[in-house]
């Protein structure tokens, strides 16, 4: 288990980081969510040792870290950057190497995962000859090719179609499975809300709401309903039922004040919408993130 414990982190006048603490647990994949500029990439620099925090301590499997720890994580940063002009095995042989793999299994593993991305036979091409989405695959394995027992992935899904995105996906709940301890670090709520069990909220360094997904959609979601339907639904914005809504192009999230209870909700609309379907439902992790950085209480 990762254990962060009351990190702060100061850069002269700006607090970047304040205060967090927060626990990883292995076989989970922990979402640390948060606008831009919120502190999330300096609390993962914070952990790799990459900056040192102004206060606070972080553990590893019980213990401070050492070179030793070092070696064991893996971390794919949000800012790509490969050699462009070195070769697809060599890059991935070097990086192995600043892990400590000894040359032949840095090879083994090397080409069982281009193997498993499908870019074994792009091994002796130079990075710069590969596409986007392959040299991201690249980066990706870099991070990954010594087994480490932590992984922190920062928007690993960034330049890659949608098939590509999910063969990442499949590969990260591998990893749950292996019980791994993984840090995710994303913009797209709709693949951390698939992915993660946990997520810890930041924004300007401060800690917004933190819990299992499932604790804290049932603290936000008690009176949300989503309907589906066809024509115009500009009536929901004056419905007098309604506290809040999120409107798209075929179908709505409506949240109901306290007192009301959908059945007495649906007799208002039904005459005045065309419906399709009409549903109880947890508030998305997108709405969470929305709500939770204006400032609601979660």
């Amino acid at each position: 288990m990762l254990e962060v414990n009351n990190l702060t982190k100061t850069f002269k006048d700006t607090v970047a980081v304040d205060d967090i603490s927060f626990n990883v647990e292995p076989g989970k994949i922990f979402g640390l969510l948060g606008p831009n500029g919120a502190g999330k990439t300096t609390i993962i620099r914070i952990i790799l040792n990459i900056i040192k925090p102004s206060s606070g301590t972080i553990l590893f499997e019980g213990r401070p870290f050492t070179k030793e720890f070092f070696n064991a994580a893996g971390y794919l940063p949000e800012e790509r950057g490969l050699y462009k002009k070195s070769r697809v095995l060599d890059t991935l042989l070097y990086f192995a190497g600043l892990k400590n793999m000894n040359k032949k299994s840095a090879i083994t593993e090397s080409i069982k995962w281009l193997s498993k991305l499908g870019i074994e036979n792009y091994k002796n091409k130079k990075i710069e000859e590969l596409s986007k989405g392959n040299q991201q695959k690249v980066q990706f394995i870099a991070s990954v090719v010594h087994n480490p027992k932590l992984l922190i992935f920062d928007e690993p899904f960034g330049g890659f179609d949608p098939i590509n995105q999910q063969i990442i996906k499949d590969i990260l709940l591998s990893f749950v499975d292996s019980g791994k301890t993984i840090i995710l670090s994303t913009h797209q709520m709709d693949t951390a809300e698939k992915l993660c069990s946990d997520i810890f909220l930041i924004n300007k360094g401060k800690e917004v709401c933190s819990g299992s997904l499932w604790q804290i959609k049932k603290k936000s979601g008690a009176n949300t309903i989503r309907i589906e339907f066809a024509g115009d639904s500009s009536y929901l914005n004056s419905n007098p039922y309604v506290s809040h809504i999120d409107s798209y192009s075929n179908y709505a999230e409506v949240q109901l004040k306290d007192n009301i209870l959908p059945y007495d909700f649906l007799r208002t609309i039904i005459d005045k919408i065309n419906i399709n379907q009409f549903s109880i439902i947890e508030p998305s992790l997108n709405k969470i993130f929305i709500d939770a950085i204006k400032g609601n209480s979660y």
